[in-house]
């Protein structure tokens, strides 16, 4: 006998959400498969307000920043990222999550998930055809920034200490990637 694992498609994993059945578990959908997520802990919570906040200030009206809200991706994902800077559709988000095409960039605070972050969320995010991911690596104090998609694979990457990034979207904006680790 083969036991073969049930791959969640997202109109399955949609359903399941709409009839409760994951209302006390705290899921993401990755290639079909049910990641249970840990509890947000005091420093991811610090981290996502801090920095979304410092965002919003820099981006003004061009983007609506989303703090741990679902984005869908059609590689039957539903990640939640830390923080999604998107365009600011309004009540669109009312009928669907941000796809790929409403997402400016992606980051991720990591510090017991950052190999996920690095290497499956990264592939997801890549696959999904999302522009642009970053990674703040909580322990070494760095920012690794993924960019310039080539058939589903980030073609850039690019590591920060210190200095200024700015995103593809918004090259007229400097962020300062120490307010990025130390908000």
């Amino acid at each position: 006998m083969t036991v073969t694992p049930y791959k969640w498609t997202l109109d399955r994993y949609h359903q399941a959400i709409d009839a409760g059945l994951f209302d006390d578990q705290p899921i993401e959908l990755l290639r079909g498969d049910l990641i249970v997520t840990p509890p947000e802990g005091k420093l991811h919570a610090y981290y996502n307000s801090e920095v979304g906040d410092y965002l919003r200030a820099l981006l003004g009206s061009r983007g609506k920043i989303r703090e741990a809200h679902p984005i869908t991706l059609p590689n039957d994902s539903e990640p939640i990222p830390d923080l999604a800077i998107v365009k600011p559709l309004g009540a669109v988000y009312l009928e669907h999550h941000p796809y790929p095409g409403d997402i400016f960039w992606l980051i991720e605070f990591s510090k017991a998930t950052l190999s996920p972050d690095l290497t499956v969320k990264r592939a997801i995010y890549a696959e999904a055809g999302i522009p642009e991911y970053w990674v703040v690596n909580l322990n070494h104090k760095e920012l690794n920034v993924f960019r310039d998609l080539d058939n589903g694979h980030y073609t850039i990457e690019e590591t920060y200490t210190t200095g200024h990034v700015s995103p593809c979207a918004f090259t007229n904006i400097e962020i300062s990637v120490q307010r990025l680790m130390n908000p």
